[in-house]
C-alpha cells in the first residue's frame, strides 16, 4: 500500500484513476480547488495548500491540466514541491505525439514532459492516446449544426477507464526515469466511421461531412497521427463506451 497524491482527482481520468487506485489498497489524496472527502484543498498556480499535500506522499500522478494555459506553471509549482518533500516518484500523464504535432496544446504538454525530466525528481512518462470522451464532446459540441463534421484523419482512442488501471500498475512499479510505452485503444478508427456510430447511439440522422483543413497540424495528423504500433493496451472500444 502506498500514499499517492493524486492531481486532477476529480476529472475525466482522475475520477477512474481515484477509485482503481483506492480499490488496489492504496491511500489516496486529492488535490483540488473544491473541498470533499479526502481532499486536499489548494491551488496548482498559486501553490496554496502544496506543501501540505505533498508531505509524506510516496508518489505523485499528475492529472492536472488548464487545456494549456498554465499547465507550465503549475507542473513546476508540483515539482518543486515534491522535490522540498522528498522526491516522491512523479508519474506524469501526457497524449501521444505531442513530439510530432504541432498544435499549441500538444507542445505545453512536451514542455512540461521536459520539466519532469530535467527536475531532479524520480518520474515515470506516459503517454496516451485521445479519450472516448474527448471524441464525444467533439460531436456533442455540433448538436445545433445540420451536419456532423468528422475530420478525415485515423485515430485510437482509448477508455479513461483503461488508462486509469495502466496508472495503477505504474504506482506499483519502480520510477522509469523515462517515457513507459504509449498506449492506444484497441481499434484504430476513421474519425467519420466513429461519427456513424456515436449517430447511431445517440439517434442522430445527421449526414456526416468528412473534413480536411489545410496547413501542417492536420497533414501531420492524417500522416504521422496519434497512433500506437504493437499490441493495444485499451480493451474497450468506442462503441462499449458509447453503449
Amino acid at each position: 500500500m502506498r500514499s499517492i497524491l493524486v492531481t486532477g482527482g476529480t476529472g475525466t481520468l482522475g475520477r477512474p484513476t481515484v477509485g482503481r487506485l483506492r480499490a488496489a489498497g492504496h491511500q489516496v489524496r486529492i488535490f483540488s480547488r473544491q473541498p470533499g472527502p479526502d481532499r486536499f484543498v489548494g491551488d496548482l498556480t498559486t501553490c496554496a495548500g502544496l506543501a501540505a499535500a505533498v508531505e509524506g506522499i510516496d508518489v505523485i500522478v499528475n492529472l492536472a491540466t488548464s487545456l494549456g494555459r498554465r499547465d507550465e506553471r503549475q507542473a513546476r509549482n508540483l515539482l518543486d514541491a515534491a522535490r522540498v518533500a522528498g522526491t516522491p516518484h512523479v508519474v506524469q500523464m501526457s497524449i501521444v505525439a505531442v513530439d510530432r504535432i504541432p498544435m499549441p496544446y500538444y507542445r505545453t504538454k512536451l514542455a512540461v514532459e521536459r520539466l519532469v525530466e530535467e527536475s531532479g525528481v524520480q518520474f515515470t512518462i506516459l503517454r496516451a492516446t485521445q479519450f472516448h470522451h474527448l471524441i464525444d464532446q467533439i460531436f456533442r459540441a455540433q448538436r445545433f449544426l445540420p451536419v456532423l463534421l468528422a475530420p478525415a484523419v485515423i485515430l485510437q482512442p482509448i477508455a479513461v477507464e483503461d488508462v486509469a488501471g495502466r496508472i495503477v500498475e505504474l504506482v506499483a512499479a519502480a520510477p522509469a526515469n523515462g517515457r513507459v510505452a504509449d498506449i492506444g485503444g484497441p481499434e484504430r478508427s476513421r474519425v467519420p466511421d466513429l461519427a456513424g456510430l456515436w449517430k447511431r447511439a445517440r439517434g442522430s440522422h445527421r449526414p456526416t461531412v468528412p473534413v480536411r483543413v489545410p496547413g501542417r497540424t492536420f497533414r501531420t495528423f492524417a500522416t504521422a497521427g496519434p497512433l500506437v504500433d504493437g499490441t493495444p493496451y485499451g480493451q474497450i472500444t468506442f462503441a462499449e463506451y458509447l453503449a
